[in-house]
């Protein structure tokens, strides 16, 4: 999705607002010229003159707000992207009870697939990402992954 700049800038200028606000609650640091409220005054400072370059430089151009990409308005690519976003939520719920083998084998499975890939390289792709994501987050990261009923397998 294309967003012209005047959003973007307003958006960098709110942020901006946010941020100066915040920053008057900060204590002031005795015997010193800088605070605590020094650095962030100026990131925000930042994000105001540059928010408001792109509030006048969408300003200037005089065209839609926000438009679709070409692959946008086909059904297959919108089923993808939705799938996407199901399939996090369906992990979200599933993934505790299933584990994440399970889990992501069928979602990368249906992800896949609907990317327009065949089945020969649906089936490797399903199978073999998970085990290589779980070896990199449980071995290299050491970060558990959800076992569900593969639990009396874990190692």
């Amino acid at each position: 999705m294309k967003v012209n700049d005047a959003v973007t800038g307003v958006a960098l200028l709110a942020l901006a607002a946010v941020l100066l606000w915040h920053i008057q609650g900060f204590p002031e640091m005795p015997g010193q010229k800088f605070g605590p409220a020094w650095f962030p005054g100026l990131i925000a400072i930042g994000l105001g003159v540059c928010g408001a370059r792109l509030v006048y430089a969408g300003a200037r151009r005089r065209g839609p707000w926000m438009t679709l990409p070409e692959w946008a308005h086909g059904g297959r690519p919108l089923a993808a992207v939705a799938s996407v976003l199901g399939g996090l939520g369906f992990y979200i719920i599933a993934a505790d009870t299933l584990g994440f083998h399970f889990t992501a084998l069928m979602l990368m499975a249906l992800w896949t697939r609907l990317m327009g890939a065949s089945w020969r390289i649906v089936v490797p792709v399903a199978v073999l990402a998970p085990i290589v994501i779980h070896l990199a987050f449980y071995k290299l990261l050491r970060i558990p992954l959800p076992w569900g009923v593969l639990e009396r397998f874990a190692f």
